[in-house]
């Protein structure tokens, strides 16, 4: 095999695009695109290293999907619409078969969400993916941390927990079929994007829980300089986290492992209270579980409180890389 890294590249990477705002993708030293009047270009990068973001036996298929969505998140956390990524890959060796089947589902994606891949980079070394993303917004819709004010509430998408839960199943190697639910979300989490544009219409502020409720949330309080109280019994748990916690935790439910591992990829966001009939409409038209979890406060904590009015203490605050 003396497939070279521009080999691979046109072999596994020239995905077609439609995009009229793309001057010019790959073959310059840089792509150029066309941002309109009144967007403002909003920019996000991840990268998943194998071992780190994923366990070293991930499908290609998983691994392609989810480097993706990490990055979608992240765009829909300020509602903007996708438009254009780079892709670095970092290959331990070129593997067509597992390249064919990333390649694929890759494309997939890219193809579903009107994305034009418009260049990047290939190397050796231990396996990694890289993913910038670029998205537009209008100027003043942007969903910004800083925006949370005291007495909005505070709502999920989704349930939270099932990534985690699904981590250390695949860890133990548990052979319960029924918590492949939760290794399913672990592997395949689904950004919000459509929800997340028409969000702007009743929120401006919002984050994406990729290292847990507690940790980012946390950023938004820093960011907005306030606090908020949180009740632990409207946390949404799914059926599969609900049978995880009953059948292996003594049915206990541990929330440093529902709300301080992340991966979980929902939204978190704020809102005014007479916004919350109106939201509840927005999540039944997109088919999504929405949750107001707690609200806003003057004061500079995070509180976390159980159903019969305790304060619980978290011994770990989200993912962290050192």
């Amino acid at each position: 095999m003396n497939d070279s890294e521009f080999d691979v590249i046109k072999k596994y990477f020239s995905i077609p695009s439609s995009r009229k705002d793309v001057v010019k993708s790959v073959g310059d030293d840089c792509a150029v695109v066309t941002v309109p009047t009144g967007k403002r270009l909003l920019v996000t990068t991840d990268t998943l290293i194998s071992g780190v973001h994923f366990p070293i036996d991930t499908s290609p298929e998983d691994i392609a999907y989810k480097s993706l969505m990490v990055n979608l998140s992240d765009l829909a956390a300020m509602g903007a619409t996708p438009a254009w990524l780079t892709l670095a890959i970092t290959l331990p060796r070129i593997d067509d078969s597992w390249l064919a089947t990333f390649s694929r589902q890759f494309s997939t994606v890219v193809s579903d969400y009107k994305l034009s891949l418009i260049g990047g980079d290939t190397t050796k070394g231990p396996l990694s993916i890289t993913i910038q993303l670029m998205g537009l917004c209008d100027e003043d819709k942007i969903l910004y941390r800083h925006n949370a004010k005291p007495g909005d509430k505070i709502f999920v998408t989704g349930d939270l927990g099932d990534a985690a839960i699904g981590l250390k199943s695949i860890i133990e190697n548990t052979t319960d079929e029924k918590l492949l639910f939760c290794q399913e979300k672990l592997n395949r989490p689904e950004a919000r994007v459509s929800f997340a544009k028409e969000l702007t219409r009743y929120s401006s502020c919002a984050i994406d829980l990729s290292d847990g409720l507690a940790a980012d949330l946390g950023h938004v309080l820093a960011a907005s300089r306030c606090g908020a109280s949180i009740n632990l019994d409207k946390i949404p748990l799914s059926s599969a986290a609900q049978y995880y916690f009953k059948h292996y935790h003594k049915s206990v439910i541990d929330w440093s492992m529902v709300l301080a591992q992340g991966d979980d990829y929902e939204l978190c966001f704020t809102a005014a209270s007479a916004n919350e009939t109106a939201l509840k409409i927005l999540a039944e038209e997109h088919q999504l579980k929405l949750r107001c979890i707690g609200a806003i406060t003057e004061s500079k904590e995070l509180e976390f409180v159980s159903a019969d009015g305790e304060l619980v203490n978290f011994t770990g605050t989200g993912f962290r890389h050192f």
